[in-house]
C-alpha cells in the first residue's frame, strides 16, 4: 500500500514540476514602460483601410501605416497585437524589422521611434487561414501600446470582402 502511495506522489510532483518549469519557460514579461508627457505618438494616414475584394487564391494582402514621433522625448512602441491568427504584423524603425506578431501572448519586445522620426507599422492579412469556409467580409484590428499619454493604444482597422 505504500509502494502506491509514493509511486502516486512521484508521478504527482513529477507532473507539477514539469507543468511549472512550461509555464515558467514560456511566460513572456511585458515591458514595463512610463509615460512621457514629451513623447508624442501621430499618424498621419487614417486609421482604418479597405481592402475591397480580396481573392483567397491571390495571396496575403498588405497594409503599412505610419506613425511619427512629433515630441520632443522617444517614442516607445511595444504590445503589438491582432485581432486574428490571420493577422499578423510588424514594426520597421530605421529600416529594421520587428518580430512578427500576432493574437498570442505578450511581447517582451520595445520599438524606439526618436524624436522627429516615423516608424511603419505593417499588417499582413491571409485570405487563405480560415480555409474555404472563411470567405465573406472580414474585420481585422491591429493594436500598439505607446508612452504618449495622450495615445496610449493605438488600433488601426483592416476590413475587406473574402472570396474564392
Amino acid at each position: 500500500m505504500n509502494d502506491k502511495k509514493i509511486i502516486f506522489l512521484m508521478i504527482a510532483s513529477a507532473t507539477i514540476l514539469l507543468f511549472g518549469g512550461v509555464f515558467f519557460l514560456t511566460k513572456t514579461t511585458t515591458p514595463e514602460i512610463k509615460a512621457s508627457q514629451n513623447a508624442k505618438a501621430y499618424v498621419s494616414d487614417p486609421t482604418s483601410f479597405d481592402w475591397g475584394t480580396i481573392p483567397m487564391s491571390k495571396g496575403n494582402v498588405v497594409k503599412s501605416f505610419t506613425i511619427k514621433n512629433t515630441g520632443a522625448d522617444t517614442l516607445k512602441l511595444y504590445n503589438v497585437k491582432t485581432s486574428c491568427h490571420c493577422t499578423k504584423a510588424y514594426i520597421t524603425i530605421d529600416g529594421a524589422d520587428s518580430p512578427s506578431f500576432g493574437m498570442e501572448g505578450l511581447s517582451s519586445w520595445t520599438g524606439e521611434v526618436p524624436k522627429g522620426t516615423e516608424a511603419k507599422l505593417t499588417a499582413v492579412f491571409d485570405p487563405a487561414f480560415h480555409g474555404p469556409a472563411g470567405t465573406g467580409p472580414v474585420n481585422r484590428f491591429v493594436s500598439v501600446e505607446t508612452n504618449d499619454p495622450a495615445n496610449t493604444k493605438l488600433t488601426f482597422t483592416l476590413t475587406g470582402n473574402v472570396v474564392k
